[in-house]
């Protein structure tokens, strides 16, 4: 009686319009969808049906399932209603939304697949609701066989590391103290069978599939079920596509921050803690909780921070010499031979910088830029070169190693990915072939169909890489006309800088085009990448993450390599100079080199990004999250006025939050790899380059842990055992920073040129090889070439210098190549060869002799696979044993 008199307290309740769990313009379409999320319950005891009935006030009748702050498992929005069935997913749709049959098929399809489902509305807006979706035991068991997750098989004991007390503790480790709920990883794991789920350590099926796991396996069934009749019509991807559904995501655990201090009352679920010991600033210098990041984010996350914080680490050394090379360059400024000669040349007339409104100019006018210039073009600039050409070896060749620690650690030796796509599954359902490996039939792609999409999608690429060409070509133009203007304007300040004018502007000018084009790149590299039904998630990932690579790597260092092999190179000589459709002077460079326009330009773009991808990551969400506290506060979309954030259920917390970017870790990645491109391809043009790096990526671990923790919903915990093609990627940036730098030392700086000087031409020749700045004096007067005025102007009959090695004009022969400069051609190519092949050696021989994999683990693991085969031998052998005393028969010791 009290069951009947209930359900009919909670019929008349909805008929009052309060708390509608089920639009009803759903209910005529799916008849009994209201009822179901009613009917997936338990039944309630007595003593519980008694004391919600005691709770009820008649003034105020509602559903007793409607009910709020009386259950604190409900409360905490973890669980469903009744208390104990935890909440392993969250879907989020619209009562407004037409799709309303095929969200009714949808989750008729999941019930059947053996999930619950129980639907409860929102706190902040009327026209959402949340469908909360619990995995039982039984679908969890089947779908962990089906997906080959390894699960604790048996414990063993570690090696008990002997900790010397009079060590001095390592201020950059967090205390034990500090993770006091993070678990040891020492157990022994196979692949889940529920054939043989006695083999595994199963003390409370409550909490032997983590949280983490249950929600994977949970977005595989969402994956995978049908919403509609058709091979097309599956997964939970097109639903939130078509606005079914507004989201899908896996709850937070609770909230982040507590009124009682962790120290004392210890932390209230793992959130709590990875903000405590990972996401406050505070904590910036401690090393980083890998296994609870992984834990609550999975291993695909955790291996992002391992090797970004792997990365920082790194970069501490590269840091370190880059501010010695810097640190030199600035002591030896103002000494420099190259530097004395340019400032004391007030009498040396350099030649008009454009035809028409141009004047000569003195060379002692760039006497700061040639002083800015010797603190990146020094004598330090090849070691360090070649010591960052070494240093990416090491970082990559020594993350292999620790990759190999934390795949064993994290129990990711043996997984490998294996299940398909669902569009790749419904694309190609209806052909077939046997799986080489499984023996099993799956769909395949036939070769013609993958050559042809691969054609297609190749074209896209080389056509959008032709429009970042051309925004480079549009940036040259406005340089040449920009130069021309700045050299003949009236304002005096900007006529003597004229130089850094230019190249400011244009470094300006190309960044707003970067930057704009990154958008455009985006949508096409997504359009692209589906175009090519990719067979499995990181299959997608990998291409994707390579076409965004190669449009933003083109995007952002095709004016760099302008600058650095181009400029100046083709620009001609007074009398003949070559002109840009016979109009615009082509640009020269500095009488001490271009080096500083490529410095100039490594470094705005560098700094302006990092603050940009800083604010994009951090500020940005921020501002987003708090427009919706303030709808929330003005009772937006005609919900509940909350006025306390914390009395929310989780799930609208978590509603209320940023989602994750739909490409997963490609734009972090990205954004680090670039940063890496930067650090190590141009660094002999900017040796500050890894010290901002290491700043900013000491901010940047810091900044993704606060904005994963705290403003981004809960990502779906997915499985890794790398960092994807990024590792390749990082390896071929490594090969051409080789080759990069060898060319920018030999063509864009003047090294080359004076070392020819000091050894062929100098005042040492003859002497031998004494200090560096004796040997280089009158380098500068070496390196001008001289051009009489009157051949382009009868006024004037003064001679003008210009940067090159050609013949005077009173020569039999004015104006053609001195031998000078054949020597200096000579040098530089002979320079190239020498520095690559020695940098190359060094890097195959470092290669060779640091092992992919520490012989430890080597050890560790043969030891590992020989006691796991002794573990099952035995436990099967005493489970048979067991089953057959149980069944009265006789047992042997011997395997029957």
């Amino acid at each position: 009686s009290i069951t009947i008199s209930l359900t009919m307290l909670c019929l008349f309740a909805a008929e009052d319009g309060k708390d509608h769990y089920v639009e009803e313009s759903e209910a005529t379409t799916c008849e009994t969808r209201a009822d179901e999320s009613f009917l997936l319950q338990k039944p309630v005891t007595r003593a519980k049906l008694e004391a919600r009935t005691d709770s009820l006030q008649v003034p105020q009748v509602k559903c007793c399932c409607c009910l709020q702050g009386k259950n604190p498992a409900r409360s905490s929005g973890l669980f469903f209603r009744e208390g104990k069935k935890r909440i392993d997913y969250i879907l989020v749709y619209k009562k407004s939304s037409p799709q309303v049959e095929k969200r009714c098929t949808f989750e008729k399809n999941l019930r059947a697949e053996g999930l619950m489902l129980e639907k409860e509305p929102s706190l902040t807006n009327n026209d959402i609701m949340f469908v909360k979706v619990h995995a039982p035991w039984d679908t969890l068991c089947k779908y962990a066989e089906q997906m080959n997750i390894r699960m604790p098989f048996s414990r063993f004991h570690l090696r008990c590391r002997q900790i010397k007390s009079w060590l001095p503790r390592n201020p950059m480790k967090l205390d034990k103290e500090a993770l006091p709920d993070l678990e040891e990883t020492d157990c022994y794991t196979a692949p889940f069978s529920r054939a043989r789920m006695h083999h595994f350590t199963i003390n409370n099926r409550e909490t032997f599939f983590s949280n983490s796991t249950r929600s994977r396996i949970v977005h595989h069934v969402l994956q995978r079920t049908k919403y509609e009749d058709g091979k097309l019509k599956m997964g939970i991807n097109r639903l939130l596509g078509n606005n079914t559904y507004e989201a899908a995501f896996p709850p937070h655990e609770g909230g982040y921050k507590s009124r009682h201090p962790i120290k004392t009352h210890g932390a209230q679920n793992h959130r709590h803690l990875l903000y405590e010991r990972w996401a406050r600033w505070g904590i910036w210098y401690k090393y980083q909780p890998l296994d609870l990041i992984r834990r609550y984010f999975g291993e695909k996350i955790g291996l992002y921070f391992a090797w970004l914080g792997w990365y920082t680490g790194m970069l501490i050394p590269a840091a370190l010499v880059g501010v010695f090379v810097f640190l030199y360059g600035l002591f030896t400024m103002d000494s420099s031979q190259v530097s004395k000669e340019i400032c004391e040349a007030t009498t040396t007339i350099m030649c008009p910088m454009c035809e028409d409104t141009c004047k000569p100019w003195r060379l002692s006018d760039s006497c700061v830029y040639a002083k800015v210039t010797h603190l990146f073009d020094n004598g330090g600039t090849v070691f360090f070169a070649i010591f960052m050409a070494i240093w990416a070896t090491v970082f990559l060749e020594f993350w292999k190693r620790r990759r190999a620690e934390l795949t064993y650690d994290w129990d990711l030796i043996d997984w490998e990915e294996e299940e398909l796509r669902p569009q790749f599954e419904a694309k190609y359902s209806r052909v077939e072939r046997v799986n080489p490996i499984s023996g099993k039939p799956e769909p395949f792609q036939p070769f013609s169909d993958k050559l042809s999409r691969l054609m297609v999608s190749v074209s896209g690429i080389f056509f959008m890489i032709s429009l970042v060409l051309t925004a480079v070509f549009a940036v040259v133009v406005f340089r040449l006309i920009a130069m021309e203007k700045f050299a003949s304007l009236n304002w005096y300040f900007v006529k003597k800088n004229w130089q850094f004018a230019t190249s400011g502007t244009g470094v300006c000018i190309n960044f707003m085009i970067i930057m704009s084009l990154n958008v455009v790149y985006e949508k096409v590299a997504y359009l692209l990448t589906n175009l090519e039904h990719p067979r499995t998630e990181s299959e997608w990932e990998n291409s994707f993450a390579l076409k965004m690579f190669l449009f933003q790597f083109v995007n952002l260092n095709s004016s760099t390599f302008y600058i650095a092999f181009f400029l100046g190179r083709f620009a001609g000589r007074p009398g003949k100079y070559n002109k840009l459709f016979n109009r615009w002077r082509l640009e020269e460079c500095h009488p001490s080199g271009c080096l500083i326009d490529l410095c100039l330009q490594m470094g705005v773009i560098m700094f302006f990004k990092q603050i940009w991808n800083n604010f994009m990551e951090l500020g940005y969400p921020l501002l987003q999250n708090w427009w919706s506290r303030r709808k929330m506060k003005k009772v937006g979309g005609g919900g509940q006025n909350v006025e306390n954030k914390a009395q929310l259920p989780q799930w609208d917390k978590d509603w209320n939050l940023q989602p994750m970017n739909a490409h997963g870790l490609v734009d972090e990645y990205l954004e680090m790899v670039l940063q890496f491109g930067f650090t190590t391809i141009f660094v002999a043009a900017f040796p500050l380059a890894p010290l901002l790096a290491l700043l900013n990526n000491i901010i940047e671990i810091r900044l993704d842990a606060y904005k994963f923790v705290t403003q981004w919903r809960r990502p779906m915990p997915a499985r890794a055992t790398d960092i994807g093609i990024w590792h390749g990627i990082l390896e071929g940036i490594g090969v051409l920073a080789v080759i990069t730098n060898a060319f920018v030392i030999a063509i864009t700086s003047d090294y080359i040129p004076r070392f020819v000087y000091a050894f062929k031409y100098g005042p040492c020749v003859d002497k031998g090889h004494h200090h560096e700045d004796e040997c280089l004096r009158g380098y500068m007067n070496s390196s001008l070439s001289v051009f009489e005025m009157k051949d382009v102007n009868s006024s004037q009959t003064r001679y003008c210098r210009y940067r090159d090695y050609r013949a005077p004009p009173w020569s039999p022969v004015p104006y053609e190549f001195t031998l000078q400069f054949w020597h200096v051609l000579a040098a530089r190519l002979a320079f190239i060869i020498v520095f690559e092949h020695l940098v190359f050696g060094i890097k195959s021989f470092i290669a060779y002799l640091i092992p992919d994999m520490p012989k430890d683990l080597c050890d560790r693991m043969r030891r590992e696979k020989y006691l796991m085969q002794e573990m099952m031998y035995e436990a099967e052998l005493e489970h048979l044993q067991k089953e057959r005393k149980k069944n009265g028969r006789r047992y042997h010791h011997e395997w029957p």
